[in-house]
């Protein structure tokens, strides 16, 4: 009314009202009076924007690829925003959507001239692998560049979102990476089979060697088992030949034992054959008659009779006729088993 209007800013507006040209008041979250005749007042919004950025670029090798990201910035000094961009507030309109559009097409703009010599100097697929280094080279760039420190706006992060090349050469490179990758996955195929020929021959040279090794083994246990046999062996005829020339010594004790038994015997039958000799000397001379009467004990009929019988055989040839009755023989043979 009558000119005196009220006006009120959030915390994220940096404001500064001048009257008649000079400055009143200036800072965040503000609210006053004001006379709108004699007042002017700049509202510069503040907080972090993101801004899209899209632009194309020539490789080293003549190629085209498309460079697409995003820039994140805050306002940090609203006053030299101020002094490059009308953001005078007035009642019938707003050029804060004009001015942050410029305020994005010149940072862009920064961002691709921070990035094309560096994107010139790569080959193709150098580029399309350098997203980090390209994201490292725009932020460095804005971040030393005057033009953006007047501005006064601070960079808080750059994302390269994509490096694409034109869709006849990714369908050229997707063509001869698709190739690479059948060639790498053949090669794969042939170094596993490779392998598995390598793995196969290497298990049955180590079940050779394992064979080897075991008859070897088996051959050291025959040689050790063909020496143990010998020593027994040896040890068994050692044995046999200590048994035989104990055997020796013990039939050689016998032998001797003998002769010296036999020679005993001898003295001693020799000893008694003197005796006996020396016992039946007296006798020598004497017939038998005499020996039979001089003989202890006394002579039975039986006796005689047997005297008379070798009379008479002595004398058979002088005898003529001899008669011997049976009576006299049962006399004899009754004799006898009486006896």
């Amino acid at each position: 009314m009558f000119g005196l209007n009220f006006e009120k800013f959030d915390s994220m507006t940096y404001v500064m009202h001048s009257v008649n040209g000079k400055m009143k008041r200036e800072g965040k979250s503000l609210s006053f009076f004001y006379f709108a005749p004699v007042s002017t007042i700049v509202a510069v919004p503040l907080g972090s924007r993101d801004i899209q950025f899209i632009f194309s670029e020539t490789t080293q090798d003549f190629q085209t690829i498309t460079i697409q990201g995003q820039i994140t910035y805050v306002i940090e000094n609203p006053k030299a925003l101020a002094e490059l961009f009308d953001f005078t507030l007035t009642e019938n309109k707003s050029n804060h959507a004009e001015n942050f559009e410029k305020l994005n097409q010149r940072m862009n703009n920064e961002a691709q001239t921070a990035t094309s010599s560096f994107i010139q100097g790569l080959s193709l697929k150098d580029a399309l692998r350098s997203a980090k280094a390209i994201s490292d080279r725009i932020s460095n760039g804005l971040k030393s560049s005057q033009a953006i420190k007047m501005l006064g706006v601070e960079i808080v992060s750059i994302d390269v979102l994509a490096v694409r090349p034109t869709p006849e050469m990714a369908k050229a490179l997707e063509t001869e990476t698709r190739e690479a990758l059948q060639k790498d996955a053949d090669q794969a195929i042939y170094g596993r089979r490779d392998f598995a020929v390598e793995q196969e021959r290497r298990i049955k040279e180590s079940e050779l060697n394992t064979e080897i090794a075991v008859q070897e083994k088996q051959k050291q246990i025959n040689e050790k088992q063909w020496q143990i046999k010998m020593i027994d062996a040896d040890k068994a005829r050692k044995l046999r030949e200590m048994k035989m020339e104990a055997d020796l010594v013990v039939e050689e004790q016998k032998t001797k034992l003998t002769e010296i038994q036999a020679a005993n015997d001898k003295r001693i039958a020799d000893a008694k054959g003197y005796m006996l000799e020396k016992t039946l000397q007296p006798y020598k001379e004497l017939d038998w008659k005499t020996l039979m009467a001089i003989q202890p004990g006394s002579l039975t009929a039986m006796d005689n009779i047997g005297f008379a019988f070798r009379e008479l055989a002595e004398n058979a040839g002088k005898i003529g006729t001899l008669n011997i009755t049976p009576d006299l023989l049962e006399t004899v043979m009754r004799s006898q088993k009486a006896k």
